[in-house]
């Protein structure tokens, strides 16, 4: 996802290249969802014929200044980016378009053609972003909402300590909070607080003065390096989380292309590593565990990252207890605290962790959901079909047909053991179709049909 390093390319790119050339064509995509507010056509008409002055950006977002307002600019969500033909721009894996694919991709939402012959594309595979015509985007929202610029208007380490101390949610939460600073996505995130030692969880107004000060030094630096650097992450320093949290082997530095393409990040950066399995991922030896801080999957370091004060109790009495429920916003913080002693933070039953045999299941490896959808209902027809002989044979020996109860015990046809059926049956919907209910047998009994 892009963060302000990459959004910050972005707009270098364009600065360098389109400042002062005239805008000779313009096609915008006909997608209400990423074309915010204005139709492609009026879109359109606006830009061609206006030169471009200037490139801004504040914490992710960026906006184009043109000779006349009204100005086009860009939120880019989880895939946006720019690409200038026959100019190196900074890609990322979700958006990156190889040399030898059309141009403009089917994935533009904004193309523009100068003239000097010089073409640039706004594209966004995932349709997250948002491309918008604003008279004055600093003073409209999004922009207008965000807090200060990670980058352009940092915090003084006093004035960082006191907005702190007045908040009571989980630091990365916070600094995740684009009204509080703006720029700071998740690799951001978890690379500061892992340099700095503090635990994703811990409570910012919580934090020490020694603590805040070694925050601030870490995003400054994460912040100015990457920047420094035109998010080019092979030049990004050797002992960063950012190279094992995406799973790589410490080390091994071209397996794989993510974000500002972490292949070339140095290879003690967490962000490599962050997204392997718990026990799985390492960085400089030390293991890498992951939990939901911020209504995010976050990668830290345990060894190094310690909770403090009083929180630093609650993990320890806290970790005997296996059950509560994932953090869905902000302000759950302080309950994942609980989670910290489990494994990686995975979310455990509220019956204490009983496995229960599913009624639907889909291979976890698959992205594909529609195969697993196209097996279940092929089980629920077989299903179907033995309901209604066991109906037929009731029926036949003088029961009511209608009636699909099963006796409280019933012999197993193999073994002949006796087996609770009553209690651990459910209805449940057959697929495709309406207002029929059957029952799906669980647990023991269903290993017992299995056979």
């Amino acid at each position: 996802m892009p963060e302000l390093p990459e959004v910050e390319a972005a707009r270098r790119a364009i600065e360098e290249n389109c400042l002062g050339k005239k805008i000779k064509r313009s096609v915008v995509a006909d997608d209400a969802k990423v074309i915010d507010g204005i139709s492609p056509s009026d879109f359109e008409a606006s830009l061609t014929g206006k030169t471009i002055v200037a490139a801004h950006r504040k914490g992710k977002n960026m906006w184009i200044q043109l000779d006349s307002p009204p100005f086009p600019s860009f939120q880019f969500g989880m895939a946006g980016a720019i690409y200038i033909k026959g100019v190196a721009v900074t890609k990322y894996k979700r958006s990156a378009v190889n040399d030898d694919d059309e141009w403009p991709s089917k994935y533009s939402k904004l193309f523009i053609e100068l003239d000097d012959g010089l073409e640039l594309s706004f594209t966004d595979k995932r349709r997250f972003a948002k491309v918008r015509l604003l008279q004055n985007p600093a003073s409209a929202p999004p922009i207008s909402e965000l807090g200060p610029d990670a980058l352009l208007e940092p915090m003084t380490e006093e004035e960082l300590f006191k907005s702190l101390s007045k908040k009571k949610i989980g630091i990365k939460a916070l600094i995740l909070d684009q009204s509080f600073i703006s720029g700071v996505g998740n690799w951001i995130a978890d690379e500061v607080l892992y340099q700095a030692r503090i635990h994703p969880l811990q409570s910012a107004a919580t934090i020490s003065k020694e603590q805040c000060g070694a925050l601030h030094k870490s995003l400054k630096e994460v912040i100015r390096h990457s920047v420094k650097v035109n998010a080019d992450s092979s030049r990004f320093p050797v002992d960063w989380l950012f190279h094992s949290r995406w799973g790589k082997k410490p080390g091994n530095l071209n397996a794989v292309e993510v974000g500002a393409d972490s292949s070339q990040f140095p290879s003690n950066w967490i962000f490599h590593n962050r997204e392997k399995k718990p026990g799985k991922a390492f960085v400089d030896g030390k293991k890498i565990e992951y939990i939901s801080a911020g209504g995010r999957t976050s990668a830290y370091v345990p060894e190094l990252q310690k909770l403090s004060g009083e929180q630093a109790g609650k993990e320890v009495v806290q970790g005997k207890n296996k059950s509560s429920k994932k953090s869905r916003d902000e302000s759950e913080d302080e309950e994942n605290v609980k989670n910290v002693k489990g494994k990686g933070g995975k979310k455990r039953s509220e019956s204490g962790g009983k496995k229960k045999t599913p009624v639907k299941r889909k291979s976890s490896s698959s992205d594909n959901d529609d195969d697993g959808d196209e097996e279940e209902e092929e089980k629920d027809e077989v299903e179907e079909t033995n309901d209604d002989k066991r109906a037929k044979e009731k029926k036949q020996k003088g029961g009511k047909a209608g009636n699909k109860k099963p006796p409280a015990k019933k012999k197993s046809p193999e073994s002949g053991d006796e087996f609770e059926e009553e209690e651990e049956e459910k209805k449940v919907q057959v697929k495709g179709k309406k207002g029929v209910a059957k029952k799906v047998p669980t647990g023991r009994q269903a290993k017992k049909r299995v056979k």
